[in-house]
């Protein structure tokens, strides 16, 4: 061993344990934090900016000071900047800065709530807030869940939990010959679909019900259930979406539960961006029968605009999310378990990701998270009224959320394919500008433009600002481009 280099080793690790050094890092998030001055998002391809990186493996140390400057040229200037007010391109929140500072925290403790003992402190605090997530769902005093790493853990793990109810016997014998199947919406999220495959249930298993106004169709949805009892076939779960990623639609989630209630089946709910409604006086309405549900997704790091990631998965029964973790009849419902997370969960080791919710509550309180959400909504209605006046745009539907969709139509006739193609150009052009940064996505056969409003420092001016730019945008392309 080389007794130079560990002490070496040794001294720049407690060098690093100091104030000064947390400060150059500050220093960084602060004037990041403060760089709504700078370009939304990087026009380089991944190429020329991989290229940076391609060097060999560093085999010495270097001063933390170099390391700091290494970020400030390579990383920084080409991140997409969330906390920018034209950044309006998918849900992922820019994070609350008390949340930011807690991230830290989390990482210098690095408690695993695993287990109790591992995290004295973390593993009580996951529990409480999923009792107190539980009760804003309407949960009664049976309910549990785990945090997990986001929307796909979640949506799996609860299916996971509907498969040990429906077929108890499944982790010793598999789901058998005649597999059950999944009811979702058509427009339901992709991990849905694949969930069901890798479940071993195979994809032909999730079965769609076309969607109405982007929301599932409950009356096609009774009549299915009704063919499947009649035929004896086994459902597992019907899903249903509380915002959904394409146009933030909410399913009619009284309606369906009472559908599962009627027909004895696991009722999903996946509100990964949609549940923190309840946080909102004017806008939980969108959830009643929420209640209803066996299970429920609530991703904090969507619309409580938490740092990645901060998941949940709620069920009204813990018993069935531990019995789908439960490798034989002896640990099924052993009490002892009670603050060992494991019980209830893929990972083993668990970043204490609670913590920073738990601040976050702490800091802003519900009634603060919930005046977010209300404003990031009421902004998004703002701009779809802004173009329900306007000649050159079109709105696609009036938005449940923060998410609205809509296209440019210009003041001129133009078909079909060459709207599709111009709009497509307008998101590939716009974003590469670097004046903003918007999402496009297929809505009924149509390119659409999607915005999604996730920073509560976006104002109304910034609105304009967009529609200035995407007009800008669809006139230099009209006079240089061939859209045929």
């Amino acid at each position: 061993m080389n007794e130079d280099l560990l002490q070496e080793t040794l001294a720049a690790i407690k060098s690093d344990m100091t104030k000064e050094a947390a400060s150059l890092f500050v220093d960084l998030i602060i004037d990041y934090l403060t760089s709504d001055k700078e370009k939304v998002c990087t026009s380089l391809a991944a190429e020329e900016i991989a290229s940076r990186f391609n060097k060999p493996l560093p085999r010495e140390g270097q001063p933390l000071t170099d390391v700091i400057e290494k970020i400030a040229q390579d990383i920084l200037p080409d991140v997409n900047r969330l906390i920018h007010p034209m950044y309006m391109a998918v849900p992922v929140a820019p994070p609350l800065p008390a949340t930011v500072w807690m991230e830290s925290l989390i990482g210098a403790l690095n408690q695993s709530t695993r287990v109790f003992c591992m995290s004295p402190t973390g593993t009580p605090v996951e529990m409480h807030l999923i009792r107190w997530l539980a009760e804003k769902v309407g949960f009664g005093e049976n309910a549990g869940g785990t945090f997990t790493s986001g929307g796909t853990e979640a949506n799996f793990t609860a299916l996971l939990a509907a498969r040990s109810a429906v077929l108890p016997d499944s982790w010793q014998e598999g789901v058998g010959a005649e597999a059950p199947v999944v009811l979702c919406a058509e427009n339901a999220h992709y991990t849905i679909f694949r969930a069901v495959a890798q479940l071993g249930l195979g994809k032909r298993r999730a079965i769609t019900i076309p969607s109405r106004n982007s929301q599932m169709d409950t009356d096609v949805l009774a009549a299915r259930l009704r063919e499947l009892a009649q035929t004896n076939t086994k459902v597992m779960a019907v899903v249903a979406t509380a915002g959904g990623c394409g146009t933030g639609a909410f399913d009619d989630l009284s309606t369906i539960g009472k559908l599962c209630s009627a027909y004895g089946v696991w009722f999903h709910v996946d509100g990964a961006h949609g549940a923190s409604a309840l946080l909102s006086k004017k806008h939980s309405y969108r959830l009643r029968g929420i209640e209803q549900a066996d299970s429920v997704v609530w991703d904090p790091h969507k619309m409580m605009l938490m740092p990645l990631s901060a998941s949940v998965l709620l069920v009204k029964n813990e018993q069935y999310l531990e019995n789908a973790f439960a490798s034989s009849e002896e640990n099924k419902g052993n009490k002892r378990e009670k603050w060992n997370q494991y019980t209830r969960s893929f990972m083993a080791s668990r970043r204490a990701d609670a913590l920073k919710v738990w601040v976050a509550l702490q800091r802003y309180g519900t009634d603060g998270l919930g005046v977010l959400y209300e404003h990031l909504c009421h902004l998004t209605e703002i701009l779809y009224e802004t173009i329900e006046t306007r000649n050159d745009f079109e709105a696609l539907h009036r938005p449940e959320c923060n998410i609205l969709c809509f296209r440019y139509i210009g003041n001129f006739s133009i078909d079909e394919p060459m709207l599709d193609t111009l709009n497509r150009k307008i998101y590939n052009h716009y974003n590469h500008s670097g004046l903003g940064f918007i999402a496009a996505t297929p809505i009924r056969g149509i390119v659409a433009l999607r915005v999604t409003i996730m920073n509560p420092l976006t104002q109304v001016e910034h609105l304009q600002t967009l529609l200035e730019g995407l007009v800008n945008t669809a006139q230099k392309l009209l006079t240089t481009e061939d859209l045929y």
